[in-house]
């Protein structure tokens, strides 16, 4: 249904896609107490829905099947207030929120959400800001938000992961996804590094040995993730999950984002899928089978 005066739709469905790191590294510790990193992140076909419909004024939000918040407490909230504040002119939206990315996850599905809500309501208000505004509205609510905001579907990214710069690039194949059905608290992580690697047997130093590392794809893309020494020393189930999936066929494994969930690469579709349900009957409903997301 569109509306009669802007001729952009009243109500619309959003795919907020999740993200896996094929890089992530830290660089140091910011003043501000964040940390400067690199990463290379890519987005994914798992994804959270979310239903926006226009309304003169008022945000609400509603997250069926999950105890996710439905006030300021929620990204998605925060980021509906940022609009519109931004917008001046009023305005509201109704929003529903259906979750399918693990939460707290390492996945990003916060943040997908957040700039989905961006994004949508950029298109029901007809298209008031540009990709760079949205990107700066994005900003102050997370530092993955930019990312998902951006038209991107591949990106290497510095600064707090806020600096993106697009990339024509993806790993191929199928991959498998394995969430143990626990939390883990971004800030702890970070919190808890150190840059040192120490004698984890899951992370590789910072100068790669050839043929000690994974490869993601094309350009043989390394797969490295830092923080996989703190989260892995807290839960070293994460490191049993990596061994499976390389022991199921997948040619790379890794930790992605802060964890807990670890994802192998899989070029064949059959090894893949029956990893994915031989993971499932472990792990019900946190196995997940994906793609990259292509343009």
């Amino acid at each position: 249904m569109l509306n009669k005066e802007t001729g952009s739709p009243r109500e619309l469905i959003c795919e907020a896609p999740a993200k896996i790191n094929l890089y992530l590294a830290i660089k140091g510790k910011r003043a501000d107490g964040f940390h400067d990193l690199e990463t290379r992140m890519v987005k994914i076909t798992l994804a959270d829905r979310l239903h926006l419909v226009r309304r003169d004024s008022g945000i609400t939000v509603h997250c069926p099947e999950s105890n996710l918040p439905t006030d300021e407490g929620n990204l998605v909230h925060r980021a509906a207030k940022s609009f519109f504040t931004a917008l001046g002119t009023g305005g509201g939206v109704d929003i529903v929120l259906e979750k399918k990315v693990p939460i707290a996850a390492g996945l990003g599905g916060g943040s997908s959400d957040a700039g989905a809500v961006l994004r949508g309501l950029n298109t029901l208000y007809g298209f008031p800001f540009s990709s760079g505004q949205l990107v700066d509205m994005a900003r102050p609510l997370g530092a993955d938000v930019p990312f998902f905001v951006d038209d991107c579907t591949a990106a290497w990214a510095t600064g707090i992961g806020d600096e993106i710069h697009a990339e024509d690039i993806s790993p191929s194949g199928w991959i498998v996804l394995v969430n143990p059905g626990f939390p883990v608290s971004t800030k702890w992580v970070y919190e808890n590094f150190t840059l040192t690697t120490g004698g984890n047997p899951y992370i590789l130093g910072r100068d790669f040995v050839h043929g000690k590392y994974a490869c993601a794809g094309p350009g043989n893309l390394p797969l490295y993730n830092e923080l996989e020494s703190v989260t892995i020393r807290k839960y070293p189930e994460l490191g049993r999950i990596k061994d499976e999936l390389l022991a199921d066929g997948a040619h790379g494994a890794l930790m992605s984002g802060s964890g807990p969930t670890v994802f192998g690469l899989f070029e064949d579709e059959v090894l893949a899928q029956k990893s994915v349900t031989r993971f499932a009957q472990q792990f019900p409903r946190n196995a997940f089978l994906a793609r990259p997301l292509s343009t």
